[in-house]
């Protein structure tokens, strides 16, 4: 029982932790805003957005995905960019399995999700720049 109020205590003093949390549960939120929102303006008022609308789940789902993790799973700045990587090369994955599911693969969706991904390490190593440069891992 101590190694679990352990790792609560740790958790909850990693200030690291706490930030990516507040990006993942950001990006959902964002995400749940312009779903019921910006998506239906553009498709009512039929605006070429350049597929923003239709790959919001991908683009705002994968930083979502990423940050939440890495606030759960990451102990350390490389295991989070390992992780980070993970992630976003599982949902890409995932998006590549949908003929599995009875679903086209949306070329859309996919491109979201590497854009999403390069987001995430952009927004993660700028956040995070000065335990970056102190652990010296790019």
């Amino acid at each position: 029982m101590q190694t679990v109020k352990t790792e609560i205590t740790n958790w909850l003093s990693s200030k690291r932790r706490i930030i990516n949390l507040v990006i993942g549960l950001s990006a959902v939120l964002m995400y749940e805003i312009a779903r019921v929102t910006y998506r239906p303006y553009i498709y009512s008022n039929s605006i070429n957005d350049f597929h923003v609308a239709d790959t919001l789940g991908n683009s705002l789902g994968t930083i979502a995905a990423v940050f939440v993790f890495l606030s759960i799973l990451g102990r350390t700045i490389s295991d989070d960019l390992f992780l980070l990587r993970t992630v976003v090369i599982s949902v890409f994955v995932y998006e590549l399995a949908h003929p599995l599911l009875g679903k086209p693969i949306d070329v859309w969706d996919l491109i979201a999700t590497l854009i999403g991904g390069i987001l995430c390490e952009i927004i993660y190593k700028w956040i995070h720049k000065r335990e970056l440069h102190s652990t010296a891992v790019f």
